[in-house]
């Protein structure tokens, strides 16, 4: 496991700021990741990496959908090294489509990997061993093109495996439902690459729906995915996945993403949407405002009811 130097993961609060956390751990040229998968996406704090104006930003990750899309449209990302990019059912994502085909804003530089090999990436960097054995890609025209994934034959039963090195970015940024102020996050759903992005990353910041006490977090012990050992930050961020979902808390708005998608197939559409969402709010509760706590609340509303149903 990576460590940063110093006493900060081991001090009694970490709670901050978002805007005191991006600040803090996120410089231009970092190399980052982000939590969440098909849900709990860390859509405020990619809007708070942007207005902070970082730059040059290396994206380490699986599978990303708003998050990237924002960042390569706002100019934050210089190289993505991952699985996937797009914008789900909803379509391509305008802005990683214009920044690769015509370099706008800036040209995004890709490493392909399946999404089996960035998880092993992780689970090495999380263990802090070199590299991971997979035999994921071995079939796939990938090995052609990343010049990181060496090819031996198992010394043991002679087969081919592919080694792909350990993941180490300098910080993860990871959206649980509940932490509290030390940095004891609670996830429930489904985890994605989470508990080894914190572990293998230098720095964590966990944004959360709330903040509760320890001794609550101590009746559901089992649901501690992120101990505080890992976690340098702690940040109450409601809605902060919106306007993708957060399991238990808030449902999916497809139509705020229909109308993102709409409003990015243009670039002169994608930085009215910028100054409407993003640098026209001061912080995430500016954000919420200008959504509509109403929407965010039906949101919450629709979840509950679909988790009924389900039950």
């Amino acid at each position: 496991m990576q460590r940063g130097n110093g006493n900060s993961k081991i001090s009694a609060s970490k709670e901050m700021t978002l805007e005191e956390a991006v600040k803090k751990y996120i410089r231009d040229s970092s190399s980052i990741t982000f939590g969440g998968f098909i849900g709990r996406d860390c859509v405020a704090a990619a809007h708070e990496i942007i207005r902070q104006g970082r730059k040059d930003l290396v994206v380490i990750d699986d599978s990303k959908t708003d998050v990237m899309d924002l960042l390569v449209g706002a100019g934050c990302v210089k190289r993505w090294e991952g699985a996937y990019l797009g914008y789900g059912a909803i379509g391509l994502a305008p802005n990683i489509r214009r920044s690769v085909e015509q370099g706008v804003p800036v040209h995004l530089e890709i490493e392909d990997w399946s999404n089996a090999a960035v998880s092993m990436r992780f689970l090495a960097g999380a263990l802090n061993v070199p590299f991971m054995a997979t035999r994921s890609m071995l079939a796939s025209d990938i090995l052609r093109y990343n010049g990181k994934i060496k090819v031996i034959n198992d010394p043991f039963a002679g087969e081919p495996v592919a080694l792909v090195p350990a993941a180490r970015p300098e910080v993860a940024i990871i959206h649980a439902q509940r932490a509290d102020v030390m940095g004891n996050a609670q996830i429930w759903g489904f985890l994605g690459n989470d508990e080894n992005k914190a572990r293998a990353a230098r720095h964590t910041i966990i944004t959360c729906e709330e903040i509760v006490s320890t001794e609550e977090i101590r009746r559901n012990a089992n649901l501690t995915v992120i101990p505080y050992y890992c976690v340098d930050a702690v940040v109450r961020v409601p809605y902060g996945c919106h306007p993708q979902s957060c399991y238990g808390y808030y449902a999916y708005d497809v139509l705020f993403c229909s109308q993102y998608h709409q409003a990015s197939n243009t670039r002169d559409g994608f930085l009215r949407w910028l100054d409407d969402y993003i640098y026209g709010c001061k912080n995430h509760w500016d954000y919420c405002n200008k959504v509509g706590w109403p929407r965010l609340q039906q949101l919450q509303y629709l979840e509950r009811q679909f988790n009924l149903i389900r039950i």
